[in-house]
């Protein structure tokens, strides 16, 4: 079994210079990387009662083995550097086919 790792990434202003130290770090430690650029999704949410909205890119990474703490620890640099107060990042189980 290998696991899919995906991060849902808020992008501010183009944010190609971020992108690319994201792709470069995921690149050295897990060997590859797919990002969604070209297709950012709009991510909405409300807050009080206002609606904010944020670009989102899909990163996504493929591992062998789900190295939990290292993932975490990952998601917490994430947040601090977007100022953000949480980023998901999630796992699935894949099978290659």
């Amino acid at each position: 079994m290998s696991y899919l790792v995906e991060i849902l990434l808020p992008v501010p202003g183009d944010g190609s210079s971020t992108l690319e130290r994201i792709r470069d770090e995921l690149t050295e430690a897990f060997g590859g990387v797919t990002m969604h650029v070209d297709a950012p999704a709009d991510g909405l949410w409300k807050d009080g009662g206002e609606v904010d909205r944020d670009r989102i890119v899909v990163v996504e990474v493929m591992a062998d083995y789900l190295d939990r703490s290292w993932w975490a620890a990952y998601r917490h640099q994430l947040e601090s550097s977007f100022e953000q107060e949480e980023i998901l990042v999630r796992a699935s189980e894949i099978e290659r086919l």
